[in-house]
């Protein structure tokens, strides 16, 4: 009986250190997120004091990149609907960020322990990165449309415009993306305790 309990209790250990956050109930009022995950407002202010990227900007990047989920990753290809064939990149995390940006944030930043499965990490990540364009790409931190693309499709292939390329993006950043940054900044703005 001893046993038993002992193989539960390492069980039960184990799948609550395995377990995944559950994503905010509502995710398209930022008030809410922040209500509900109270640890994750300090490090995105912090990344936007940082990185000078605003907050509202930040959290849609991440929002429509992984819908605020620790493991995200993009979906597979199946063959013959049910033989599981390679992921489209290595995209992964809150951030979605690629295994070597990632590596390469890092490695500049010396951020050691740093996980794509922590919210304080990805949102610094994003930041960094949002930094990184629009020092490179001359964009305004503010420029949420531009921004994402260049996110999705990194600088090199904004630079290319490869996004003209993917009116579905086009359409989505316009859209949807846009549209969440424009609403998180008019509720960040009246948030309790901002």
């Amino acid at each position: 009986m001893l046993k038993f309990g002992v193989a539960a209790s390492v069980l039960a250990l184990l799948t609550a250190c395995s377990s995944m956050p559950a994503p905010p109930r509502q995710a398209l009022d930022i008030c809410a997120v922040f209500a509900e995950k109270t640890d994750w407002r300090q490090p995105a202010a912090k990344s936007e004091a940082r990185w000078g990227i605003p907050v509202p900007v930040l959290m849609a990047t991440m929002f429509h990149e992984s819908s605020y989920r620790a493991d995200a990753r993009p979906p597979r290809h199946y063959y013959l609907g049910f033989i599981p064939g390679p992921r489209p990149s290595s995209a992964y995390g809150y951030a979605q960020a690629l295994d070597g940006t990632w590596d390469d944030y890092v490695k500049r930043q010396s951020r050691w322990f740093a996980s794509r499965e922590d919210f304080a990490d990805a949102i610094d990540f994003i930041g960094w990165y949002h930094y990184g364009t629009t020092r490179e790409l001359g964009m305004r931190p503010d420029d949420t449309m531009n921004l994402y693309l260049a996110y999705h499709e990194g600088r090199a292939g904004f630079a290319r415009n490869s996004y003209l390329a993917k009116p579905e993006l086009m359409d989505y950043t316009s859209g949807k993306v846009v549209q969440t940054e424009m609403s998180y900044r008019q509720q960040y703005a009246a948030c309790p305790l901002r």
